[in-house]
């Protein structure tokens, strides 16, 4: 067994669980990998004001995670963003299979958290992405000024209907019980607010429309009184499901560690029935699933296993590599950061050009709006921090309708197929980034059929991938997109954050991001990795 390839502890599942075990695993010296499918920081990222995080006041969900992954890998955490496809276990190592290739750890840790249950109503299948929603952080801004249905009666219904109310202009809630389910204070909230109406005792049965909705049915369970809605003539309207969330524990589900309802058991350290194996966060079974639980369980589980890994370690005579402590020795300022970036943001950025193995230029079409300026001023900042990077402003009557936008290209004129349309922050700011690193090479690593089947592309293919910078799932499918793109000379990848493209809205019947549309055809909804991108255009072709 080689010894830089082996990991003291594997931790599948990027949120506050897996970061927390993440940042005390690392600090105690040990060899950590977190392996995260979608995006670090798990489902909280989608909670746009945390207010009950103790010692925090108020904070956003991601920018909070982002804090955890920040404090983690200066500890020297590794991370990866990967699907974990399949545990194998064995007596020295545990194996995990990924969707990269496979990872060896003496344990593993599940902290895959879980997603967002559906809850069966006729039509909720069929315009999910076009009405359907369940982030009202991502997808509640396609709803300004119509109405939206709310469907649950806990915490995270009653909070992201009075949410809501920022857009709607009218949110109706269906609870199925009798009355909330959440803490009083959570409800009264939503009850007390002037745009919100609560109807208990109430399911949703149906809803109907073309490219949109346009009807809706609920029955009242306890007086079987049905109602039928429907949004003023020429209106469509919004369904924000709120029901709970299903585990996501497929990789153990064969192992006998699941309860009745999929949930792993655990003992007080989060060990499972199973040696070598942990579970922590919002896969566990337990009765409260917040933030702070899953930090707990996060910690307990990182030194139980601490334990763990020493035992094997002195069993088996190897020792991983320890990781690599990158936090800052002091605060020595360079000066101003600038408008944009930090002084952490540019010594990352400053990290990562220096691995770019050829130049490039951001060539910017511009118009009057205030956005332009914004765009050109980020440019510069950007091109200022490293000498790989040059600003080209082209003419307006080159540069196309759709502006704002900056593309992407090497010295010698080649454009690599990438651009972004508005503003690449937010959400989107790594996205950009990694896409400059994919464009100048050498570029994240492709699997071999990845590669085979990314320049097996014969036919032109244009995509455009439609986003919020406050959407945390849009950034995998805009990476994968371009990922394709710099790869082949056929493909294009541009992305364009709505907000400064209402048309593009109205053109696609735009109601929750991303929405990918391929060759102004096709038009499909939701993240993608770049193998499932792949498909999709096999099957487009």
């Amino acid at each position: 067994m080689e010894q830089e390839n082996l990991y003291d502890v594997i931790v599948v599942g990027g949120g506050p669980a897996g970061l927390t075990a993440a940042l005390y695993l690392a600090r105690a010296r040990y060899r950590v990998l977190v392996l995260e499918q979608d995006h670090f920081g798990g489902q909280i990222t989608i909670t746009a004001e945390l207010v009950n995080y103790p010692g925090v006041e108020r904070i956003s969900g991601a920018a909070l995670t982002e804090s955890m992954r920040r404090q983690a890998q200066g500890f020297g955490a590794e991370f990866l963003l990967a699907k974990a496809e399949a545990l194998y276990l064995g007596d020295k190592a545990k194996t995990v299979k990924t969707s990269r290739g496979p990872f060896r750890a003496f344990g593993v840790l599940l902290a895959s958290g879980a997603h967002p249950r559906m809850v069966g109503f006729r039509g909720e299948v069929e315009f999910k992405g076009r009405g359907v929603a369940y982030c009202a952080t991502c997808d509640g801004e396609f709803f300004t000024g119509l109405d939206v249905i709310v469907v649950g009666g806990g915490f995270a219904a009653a909070e992201e209907g009075v949410f809501l109310t920022r857009y709607a202009r009218h949110v109706t809630i269906l609870v199925r019980e009798p009355d909330f389910t959440c803490a009083k204070a959570t409800a009264d909230a939503a009850r007390a607010h002037e745009k919100i109406t609560i109807l208990t005792n109430t399911e949703l049965e149906e809803v109907r429309g073309d490219t949109a909705l346009r009807a809706a049915r609920w029955r009242n369970t306890r007086t079987g009184e049905v109602t039928e809605y429907r949004p003023p003539a020429g209106e469509s309207f919004g369904v924000f499901v709120f029901a709970g969330y299903e585990p996501a524990t497929a990789l153990v589900q064969n192992l006998g560690v699941l309860d009745e309802r999929g949930y792993v058991m655990t003992d007080g350290d989060q060990k499972t029935g199973v040696e070598g194996l942990y579970a922590a966060g919002d896969v566990c079974v337990k009765n409260l699933r917040h933030v702070v639980t899953a930090v707990g369980d996060g910690a307990k589980a990182a030194t139980a296993l601490e334990k763990y890994a020493r035992a094997m370690q002195e069993a088996t005579g190897l020792h991983p590599v320890p990781p690599v402590t990158r936090l800052p020795q002091g605060t020595q300022s360079t000066g101003s950061a600038g408008e944009f970036f930090t002084p952490e943001i540019r010594t990352q950025l400053e990290g990562l050009f220096e691995k770019m193995t050829r130049s490039l230029v951001l060539r910017l079409a511009l118009d009057t709006r205030p956005v332009s300026e914004e765009l050109r001023r980020f440019m510069e900042e950007l091109a200022g921090m490293t000498g790989k990077l040059r600003l080209e402003v082209l003419p307006p009557e080159s540069s196309g309708a759709d502006r704002p936008w900056v593309g992407v290209c090497l010295e010698d004129g080649t454009c690599r197929g990438i651009a972004f349309h508005g503003v690449p922050g937010g959400h989107e700011f790594n996205s950009f980034v990694i896409g400059l690193y994919n464009a100048a090479g050498p570029g994240q690593t492709l699997e071999a059929d990845v590669e085979q089947a990314i320049r097996a592309i014969e036919t032109p293919v244009s995509m455009k991938i439609l986003v919020s910078l406050s959407c945390t799932l849009c950034p995998d499918l805009v990476m994968a997109a371009q990922r394709i793109a710099v790869e082949n000379p056929r493909v294009t990848a541009e992305a364009y954050d709505l907000t400064h493209f209402p048309e593009l809205r109205e053109q696609y019947k735009v109601m929750s991001v991303p929405c990918l549309v391929i060759n102004d055809r096709i038009v499909s909804f939701g993240k993608k990795s770049i193998r499932e991108l792949l498909d999709l255009l096999g099957d487009a072709r």
